[in-house]
């Protein structure tokens, strides 16, 4: 067996899987979605296991997984769940007169595909008069479509990073989401609690309809558990202060800590698992080289180089201070040095954060 499947960061782990402390939150899904009536909106930051739980939960079979991404009017989210489901829609152009279009909607597989259908199969053509340019997503009516495929099956529509939707479209959204749960069509929503997962929350067509999971950062003592599990079944032994180290670092991300775990195995050179006990040492430079390797991996340079310019000026320009060291910069340059230094902290009360700047 290879390290990376017993350490998974980004995909659904197998063997270093950690549910003790989601398991009100699995029944709560369980019964929002047997429930019918509800959207799903699942909140949380990023990182924080969100489609794990949805993936693990559910399973992958019976999940319609799209994204948020790119989403630029409602009909581009339908294709793309149409395109998942494998049903066919062909659109036509029109200009004055009649034209026609048809929809096939059939049941069935194809090689590794699941072609489905919710009430049976479907098959018909119409015409369309108009006298005037008619785009391709006026020309289908996407939200019947959907409903005619998806209703009163046991498939979830499940719309990851939903916060990347603009705003407006999710409004938009909203309002046809809200037709199809109420014709039977289960849907979950995914997104950051601090960006704009409000507006799905607390948009008028869906009040009443939504049903809210939160998640937080994983505590220390859920994320030593990825450590110890996978460790364990790739017949490693580990010191205690090496775990904890790691648990530091992963700033509450249960991903984070996959990725630190398995960089542990390979910056020792251990790639599969090794048929006699392999014992993990706290050797100089051994977790640098782990941490160096991890951020190879999750570059947020960019988001740093955001924070330290700050938000544009209007009128004088920010006042430069002199640190203790010698460096200079204007209060963002001070800030993302403060948050830099160790133990990583997540959130940080007024005073601590001026005993660090100080």
């Amino acid at each position: 067996m290879k390290i990376k499947e017993i350490f998974t960061p980004g995909r659904l782990p197998t063997w270093t899987y950690v549910d003790e402390h989601l398991k009100i939150k699995e029944q709560q899904l369980h019964d929002a979605l047997d429930d019918g009536s509800m959207l799903v909106s699942i909140s949380g930051p990023s990182k924080s296991g969100k489609t794990v739980f949805v993936e693990h939960i559910l399973g992958k079979e019976n999940l319609i997984q799209v994204t948020g991404a790119g989403v630029r009017t409602p009909a581009d989210l339908w294709i793309r769940v149409f395109d998942i489901i494998g049903t066919p829609v062909t659109r036509s152009n029109m200009v004055g007169g009649s034209s026609s279009g048809s929809v096939g909607l059939k049941g069935g597989v194809e090689g590794n595909v699941c072609v489905f259908k919710g009430k049976g199969e479907l098959s018909s053509s119409a015409s369309f008069t108009s006298q005037k340019s008619t785009s391709e997503s006026e020309a289908i009516d996407f939200l019947q479509l959907l409903i005619n495929e998806l209703a009163e099956t046991d498939f979830v529509i499940f719309i990851d990073d939903f916060h990347y939707i603009p705003r407006d479209i999710q409004a938009e959204l909203a309002q046809q989401i809200k037709e199809a749960i109420r014709q039977g069509v289960k849907f979950i929503c995914a997104s950051v609690p601090y960006h704009s997962d409000d507006v799905i929350r607390s948009n008028p067509d869906l009040r009443g309809r939504i049903f809210s999971i939160d998640f937080d950062y994983w505590g220390k003592d859920v994320l030593e558990k990825i450590a110890h599990k996978g460790f364990n079944k790739a017949n490693i032994t580990y010191q205690n202060e090496i775990a904890s180290k790691l648990v530091d670092e992963a700033a509450g991300s249960p991903q984070l800590m996959q990725y630190l775990c398995l960089n542990s195995c390979f910056e020792k050179g251990i790639r599969e698992v090794p048929k006699v006990v392999v014992n993990i040492v706290d050797e100089q430079g051994l977790f640098e080289a782990i941490c160096r390797r991890t951020v190879a991996s999750a570059d947020y340079s960019s988001v740093v180089d955001n924070m330290i310019e700050g938000p544009k000026t209007r009128g004088s320009e920010r006042k430069i201070h002199i640190s203790n060291l010698g460096w200079q910069g204007d209060v963002y340059k001070f800030l993302v040095k403060a948050l830099s230094l160790d133990p990583p902290i997540l959130t940080f009360r007024y005073q601590p954060l001026v005993d660090r700047i100080i």
